[in-house]
């Protein structure tokens, strides 16, 4: 956080604006495996009467974490039902702390899960479990 107030104060000595986002902060803990999460859990989407659709892929059927020996864990992301909309990402395993920032991004900007489902991921690379949740939220994953 230190780098980023600093980078805010020196923004502001010279008269640069910048639109910086603080809605949708990750949570990350680095232990093994990795867990990462940003957004709303299923609990509070049901809390708050919203209806959802869950994605889930496991790292067990990434061919990455496969051949890296790490395919403990899963990638769970949630939509709005209706919208479609991702309104939350949680991630257990390899690499997720880093993995989470496409779900921040994709949150903050009002992705749905389609957009980032039909979006080009490089094979074979952990990232692609992103891709299959988003498959799994709106119609189903291609590799599991």
């Amino acid at each position: 956080m230190r780098g980023l107030f600093g980078g805010l104060l020196l923004l502001l000595l010279l008269s640069l604006t910048r639109r910086l986002f603080f809605s949708f902060r990750s949570g990350v803990i680095y232990t093994y495996p990795e867990v990462a999460s940003v957004g709303k859990t299923e609990e509070e989407l049901k809390e708050a009467g919203v209806a959802y659709n869950v994605g889930n892929f496991p790292f067990s059927a990434n061919s990455r974490a496969r051949a890296n020996g790490s395919s403990e864990g899963f990638v769970k992301v949630l939509a709005e039902k209706d919208t479609d909309k991702i309104v939350g990402c949680h991630i257990i395993g390899p690499n997720a702390g880093e993995m989470i920032a496409e779900a921040v991004i994709a949150i903050e900007y009002g992705a749905s899960s389609e957009d980032l489902a039909r979006t080009c991921h490089a094979h074979p690379t952990l990232s692609e479990a992103f891709k299959e949740a988003c498959m799994d939220t709106y119609d189903k994953p291609i590799h599991f």
